[in-house]
């Protein structure tokens, strides 16, 4: 299992891009919520609010959810960044596997 962590501009593009990867049944599952970031852009500091996506799925379909995201996001160059979950219950797991083709 990995998580891929995301952010994007708002929470109404955060939620395009969960529903997105769950109807594609790429990801089981995708947590979002409002955060603030604070980086330099083009030689600015920038602090902004946005909305950061947590996005469950198996290794398998890290490059089909990284490919759609970088099709579908407002951002040119967004962080989409695979985490490896070393550990996860087994009924989640099972889970996983029914909805994630």
């Amino acid at each position: 299992m990995v998580f891929i962590y995301t952010t994007c501009e708002n929470m109404d593009e955060a939620q395009k891009l969960a529903e997105l990867v769950v109807s594609k049944k790429i990801a089981a599952c995708v947590d979002f919520w409002p955060i603030s970031s604070c980086y330099n852009w083009e030689g600015k500091m920038q602090v902004v609010p946005e909305a950061m996506l947590l996005i469950t799925t198996f290794e398998l379909k890290l490059d089909d959810v990284t490919q759609l995201i970088g099709e579908y996001h407002t951002y040119s160059v967004p962080l989409i960044a695979g985490v490896d979950v070393r550990r996860i219950n087994h009924p989640y797991k099972e889970w996983m596997m029914e909805v994630i083709e």
